[in-house]
């Protein structure tokens, strides 16, 4: 299924998503439960466009090469072009919507590649990688340090985050990204993952929420 960004109320974005850029241990908490040092500046990666399916409808994963995890994590969708140190308000006012995503991962073969020092994209940019929702507005958020995140799998909540907690806050983590290469609109940035990643299986029941903003149910085909 192709995947077009949208509004919660079903309008269509006309922006083609080039690139999602994603941030790794975000949380520390997260960082912890698997194991990986703190980091003292962010951790950048990204997954290309073609990657992205909507949430809406199902989703697949991978059925042969090992773990599939989920990372819920709330994606920021960019409006306008950020590049050269943009100050803060250049890049709230180019944040066209807010939405809850899963960077799905395969988690078997990320541990081989770390362990050979190698790069992620064949665990983390594979097709079906980025499930994404639709977006709320992004003038509908008032405050970028707190926004909830939750993800409940098969009835059970497995993670319950808030942006507070963020090691590097929305806003200075996408000045961060914009001093080292441009964010075009369209592009999505993921800003980490909270406590509770697990592996994801087929028929899963799944609900996605910007807490208090939107909610989504779906299932993993």
């Amino acid at each position: 299924m192709s995947y077009q960004h949208q509004y919660v109320d079903g309008t269509p974005i006309h922006f083609p998503l080039g690139k999602a850029v994603c941030i790794g241990r975000n949380y520390a908490e997260h960082a912890k439960e698997l194991n990986n040092p703190v980091p003292t500046e962010p951790l950048l990666f990204i997954k290309t466009g073609s990657c992205a399916v909507p949430l809406a409808g199902g989703f697949s994963i991978p059925a042969d090469r090992g773990a599939v995890h989920f990372e819920a994590e709330i994606a920021v969708l960019i409006g306008k072009p950020l590049s050269r140190s943009p100050s803060a308000e250049e890049v709230r006012d180019a944040i066209s919507g807010f939405a809850p995503a899963l960077d799905l991962t395969l988690r078997d073969v990320q541990a081989r590649m770390k362990e050979k020092g190698q790069p992620w994209e064949l665990a983390k940019s594979f097709d079906g990688a980025l499930v994404l929702a639709p977006f709320v507005p992004g003038d509908a958020v008032e405050d970028l340090t707190d926004i909830g995140i939750r993800l409940t799998l098969d009835g059970e909540v497995r993670q319950d985050g808030n942006s507070r907690d963020m090691l590097n806050p929305i806003l200075p983590l996408l000045q961060h990204i914009a001093a080292h290469f441009s964010l075009q609109p369209g592009d999505v940035v993921l800003t980490g993952t909270p406590v509770g990643v697990g592996p994801l299986t087929s028929g899963s029941e799944v609900v996605l929420e910007l807490v208090g903003l939107s909610r989504f149910e779906s299932r993993v085909l």
